[in-house]
């Protein structure tokens, strides 16, 4: 017997309600929460109750005392770390997905979410400038999606060394170098440890973090003749947010057989804007990619997305095959064979919904509209005194330093206290700084106007104290 409608549209009004009051309050309300989770902890923690409480009255509960330990991550004011904000299409969309509760591994068994991810996958792919017939896996994040890319790199180099890595693991086999640019982001070398393949060789890159061809070459080089080679490259540095010369670096790579992966979280998107074309040249030339749609797409959490060229690599490394799952015989591959999760939920339903929206230009213009956020908050922010761009700014990010390392990190301090915006500090090239990611679509111009009044504010405040 179903649930009886009423416990559903009960539960669901009082969370709308919750919803749509969270989201008017962002022009308002401070960027940090108020509250610690260890403050928290007395209002969600203690024993579980004997009796039940009712759904309504849940709902109220968790919306009421969560409110005062959240972030106002959906804020236009809000640059720290390089978190997006959601899309209506994709939030609602998001809201569907958990409603029909779909287990989206099977094209059998769920074809409509099936449908609608690969269309969104055939959509990114051309979107990109990405290979047609690559495979696409959404995955849980852009973590999981450069593990996805690796572990087809890791199985197809080793069959292509004569190893049968399903029978024989890795003990014993050739071993897999890997390559990245000292400036890669950390998420590379946490793949590369679930996949047990180690820690990389680092290569040397210039000012703004870009890996340097003549020196991958020279390393590439220093390797045995024949052994299996693994390059990653960057679309987006984590700092600075220069892209890798994919054109050169992809030609050493090929020079000397190695596969490539790109991590592209949140760069990978320039691709979409004729006018940054420049920054992801011969990113296509590559074998496989990892990005995330929560961060310059806009869409909730939960959407990373992978793709690999060598689909046969892909499948096998991630793959399983047992008699209780149904597959399709000549058709795409089944979404499990696709990412780790053999049980998923659509997550590709809200990428497809903020596509849809926006359509090819408006996501162009999405993207173009954080870069120039981007340049618009470097811009102003120069011009005080006592402000220190560090980066040329060409995509989405902004190093600043005020100085001293002391007074650098006193003014993110004094920033994040002050809960107009919320910047998160760093240490980039052996300085502290503070980092602005642009990176939500409603950014305008009266959040970076407050953001850069903030800024004058704290440095001020700082030098005054």
């Amino acid at each position: 017997m179903s649930a009886p409608e009423e416990d559903y549209r009960s539960a669901l009004t009082a969370a709308v309600g919750h919803a749509r009051r969270w989201l008017a309050s962002q022009d308002e309300r401070p960027v940090g929460p108020s509250r610690t989770a260890a403050e928290l902890e007395v209002d969600f923690g203690g024993p579980l109750s004997r009796a039940g409480t009712p759904a309504t009255e849940v709902v109220d509960y968790l919306a009421v005392k969560a409110e005062p330990g959240l972030m106002a991550m959906p804020s236009g004011r809000f640059f720290g770390w390089v978190i997006g904000g959601t899309l209506p299409a994709s939030l609602a969309a998001d809201w569907l997905v958990s409603a029909w509760d779909q287990n989206a591994g099977m094209r059998f068994a769920t074809p409509a979410t099936a449908a609608i991810e690969e269309a969104a996958g055939t959509w990114l792919l051309d979107l990109l400038g990405l290979p047609p017939n690559a495979d696409i896996g959404f995955t849980t994040g852009a973590t999981m999606a450069n593990f996805t890319g690796l572990a087809a790199a890791r199985w197809r180099l080793m069959a292509d060394a004569g190893w049968d890595l399903e029978a024989e693991g890795l003990t014993g086999g050739p071993r897999i170098h890997t390559f990245v640019g000292i400036e890669r982001h950390d998420t590379i070398d946490l793949g590369l440890r679930y996949l047990g393949l180690g820690r990389p060789t680092v290569v040397p890159v210039d000012g703004q973090g870009r890996i340097d061809p003549v020196e991958l070459d020279r390393a590439l080089g220093l390797v045995p003749a024949r052994a299996p080679l693994l390059v990653c490259l960057q679309a987006g540095n984590l700092h600075s947010g220069a892209f890798d010369p994919f054109t050169e670096a992809i030609a050493v790579a090929r020079a000397h057989g190695a596969w490539v992966h790109v991590d592209g979280a949140f760069g990978l998107w320039a691709a979409a804007v004729p006018e940054l074309a420049a920054l992801t040249a011969g990113v296509e030339g590559a074998d496989s990619w990892g990005t995330d749609a929560h961060k310059t797409l806009n869409v909730p959490y939960d959407c990373g997305i992978a793709v690999v060229r060598d689909t046969t690599a892909l499948r096998s490394a991630m793959g399983v095959h047992a008699s209780y799952l149904v597959h399709e015989t000549g058709g795409p591959a089944d979404p499990f064979e696709t990412v780790p999760e053999l049980s998923r939920r659509a997550r590709g339903v809200p990428v497809w919904a903020a596509l849809k929206s926006l359509g090819r230009d408006g996501v162009a213009h999405q993207v173009r509209e954080l870069v120039f956020r981007a340049r618009q908050l470097a811009d102003r922010l120069a011009a005080l005194d006592g402000v220190e761009v560090l980066n040329d700014v060409s995509y989405t990010q902004v190093s600043l330093a005020f100085g001293d390392d002391a007074t650098t990190r006193a003014v993110t301090a004094r920033i994040i206290a002050d809960g107009r915006v919320w910047m998160s500090g760093s240490r980039w090239q052996d300085r502290d700084i503070l980092r602005i990611s642009v990176s939500n679509w409603s950014t305008d111009d009266d959040d970076t106007t407050v953001a850069v009044d903030a800024v004058r504010d704290a440095l001020a405040a700082v030098r005054g104290s």
